[in-house]
């Protein structure tokens, strides 16, 4: 992988940037995604945020490396304080758990005015980022799901609203699966949650061997109605 070659995880990333956008690339790594979309759009401009030593210099030697020193601004700093405010209309944050992503853009909230659209992808936990854009003003636009290397991706694009009717049914298994992934039913798609669905079914069997107590049967009974929910939609 290089600025001129992505992996295809962070080209469906790449996809969703508008146009001739200010991008804070959160995480940036190499910088390898602000210098390809810099490359392929001349009317781009982009701050690389990075918070370790290491990555922030590669990313550095990257940018000066493509000639993009004059459009990439490489910073070294946590999350979304790498920006200031009004400074981007669009922020990208790739490559690390569902978790760690609702966490930054929740310490940053301050710095989210004037931001337009998010782009993440979550490699775990992608339900977090949808609870969170839910309660946090964000309508999710579109979703896409991939499996790349033997891994199974998610890229989730959002811009600002309210998505309340999105989850009007079955909320929980929405925000779970995601509304626009459920209704693709894609190949990556199942194959993930087949996984997830056989990885309940081992831990119900551990539930079947444990004293039975109140807070045992609760455990139990959320996670067949789970497994129960999800397998329908696979059965579609």
């Amino acid at each position: 992988m290089n600025e001129k070659h992505l992996s295809e995880r962070l080209i469906r990333v790449a996809e969703h940037v508008p146009g001739g956008a200010k991008i804070a690339d959160i995480g940036s790594d190499h910088a390898y995604l602000p210098c390809y979309l810099c490359i392929k759009d001349p009317n781009l401009t982009a701050i690389a945020g990075e918070v370790n030593e290491g990555p922030f210099q590669s990313a550095k030697k990257q940018v000066e490396k493509s000639g993009l020193t004059a459009r990439i601004d490489v910073r070294r700093g946590n999350g979304l304080e790498v920006i200031k405010c009004g400074e981007v209309n669009t922020i990208t944050i790739a490559g690390m758990g569902g978790g760690l992503i609702t966490t930054i853009l929740d310490e940053g909230k301050d710095k989210l005015e004037g931001v337009e659209t998010l782009i993440l992808q979550p490699n775990v936990s992608a339900d977090m980022i949808r609870k969170w854009l839910l309660n946090n003003g964000w309508i999710l636009n579109s979703e896409e799901i991939l499996e790349e290397d033997e891994k199974i991706y998610e890229v989730l694009v959002a811009k600002r609203g309210n998505d309340e009717s999105l989850y009007e049914d079955n909320k929980e298994l929405k925000l779970l699966l995601g509304p626009f992934l459920m209704l693709e039913s894609n190949l990556a798609f199942k194959k993930k949650w087949q996984f997830e669905v056989e990885n309940w079914k081992r831990i119900l069997t551990q539930f079947d061997k444990a004293t039975i107590n109140e807070q045992v049967e609760q455990k139990r009974k959320n996670l067949l109605k789970r497994i129960n929910m999800v397998e329908e939609v696979l059965h579609r």
